[in-house]
């Protein structure tokens, strides 16, 4: 096919998502070199994504133009050996165990904790904040720190599980706050690092440890924004172990990312460049992993929080670029844009929710009454 036949063929697609080839609006896409076409025609979102990293083509309102590509479904016109591949390893490959259960420290939380610092605002929380009441990503996150802990109703001296700390400021939290003691496991040697200082001083312990070795006595066991990575043969294993480090009479909660539909297929881009081993949950997935174990108390959605999240991290990631471009080159600050920008777009076309549930072993005695 010539390269104008592919260019039509573009432009006649993009038109059914109201987008123009070098129109005016926002959300319309400037073309830098010709050779895009085919590039996405033969290589789906991962031959977008790079030739976005690689300067051949702009927008001005990236997440708006990624809503209108995802709204209108024009990615399933794309489907390419590359998606074939990705649904594949998947489907058949377990990239979560073992030795892969520490890929993505090294790949994406060890990028550096200047970046995360810069990005993530006054509290390194690298999720959802919760913006029901408030009006900057700072009140959002301590909103959201706040509502774990009211959901798993702690108090002084309990003890408590945080599966995938990551920088450890949830567990710090819940220790000054509710006056917990508590154990943060996380799989990134730079997270970890960095918890068991920010935690000093408190009754917390940071280890560098995979959550299938965990098994002690807890009055209440989390994750947020960890399930993502546990991947769809490995759920039932997660929820054996918090089964089994959970009290009698304790509550948990998990926090991540959910898909509307069947189990989802991980993107071809963000499994090579932003998260290796990542996979989205189903809520089919999520709750036959559950059966026999857990009753579900609530479960809460506040997926488009995410979008505002996103935004907030894009905006500080922009203000600290001068600083940040002393470490990181173009094509880097050009990939994270699209990370953010794409991300943004999938809870704003409502693709993704965000999921808090609320879990108990047996039910709580005459009801689980709701925080919100």
């Amino acid at each position: 096919m010539s390269q104008d036949s592919l260019r039509q063929r573009a432009a006649d697609l993009l038109q059914h998502a109201g987008i123009r080839i070098g129109g005016d609006a926002p959300t319309d896409i400037r073309v830098h070199d010709e050779q895009l076409y085919a590039r996405v025609f033969a290589h789906g979102s991962l031959g977008l994504g790079e030739a976005y990293m690689d300067g051949w083509w702009d927008v001005d309102d990236l997440p708006g133009f990624m809503t209108k590509l995802l709204s209108s479904h024009l990615d399933e016109h794309l489907k390419t050996l590359d998606t074939l591949i990705a649904h594949l390893k998947a489907r058949y490959i377990n990239l979560q165990r073992g030795e892969h259960a520490f890929e993505i420290g090294k790949a994406h939380y060890d990028l550096g904790n200047d970046l995360f610092h810069a990005m993530l605002g006054r509290r390194l929380v690298y999720s959802c904040g919760y913006w029901a009441q408030a009006d900057n990503l700072d009140d959002a996150q301590a909103a959201k720190l706040d509502l774990v802990c009211r959901k798993l109703q702690l108090k002084p001296g309990q003890r408590v599980l945080d599966i995938g700390c990551g920088w450890g400021e949830a567990l710090k939290y819940a220790a000054e706050k509710y006056g917990i003691e508590g154990v943060g496991i996380t799989v990134s040697e730079r997270q970890a690092e960095y918890a068991r200082e920010l935690c000093q001083g408190l009754p917390i312990e940071i280890r560098l440890q995979d959550y299938h070795e965990v098994d002690e006595p807890f009055d209440a066991v989390y994750s947020i924004g960890m399930f993502e990575h546990v991947g769809g043969k490995n759920y039932r294993a997660y929820f054996e172990t918090v089964r089994r480090c959970l009290k009698q009479d304790g509550l948990s909660l998990l926090h991540c990312i959910g898909s509307n539909g069947t189990p989802a297929q991980p993107d071809p881009w963000i499994e090579k460049y932003i998260f290796p081993n990542s996979m989205i949950p189903a809520a089919s997935q999520v709750t036959a992993a559950l059966e026999g174990l857990f009753v579900v108390e609530d479960w809460h959605n506040f997926g488009p929080d995410y979008d505002r999240t996103l935004t907030a991290w894009r905006a500080n990631f922009d203000a600290a670029w001068p600083e940040l471009s002393k470490s990181y080159d173009e094509r880097f600050r050009r990939m994270w844009h699209y990370y953010l920008g794409a991300s943004a777009a999938v809870f704003r076309s409502r693709r993704d929710q965000l999921w808090q549930l609320t879990l108990s072993p047996h039910g709580v005695p005459g009801g689980y009454r709701v925080p919100r």
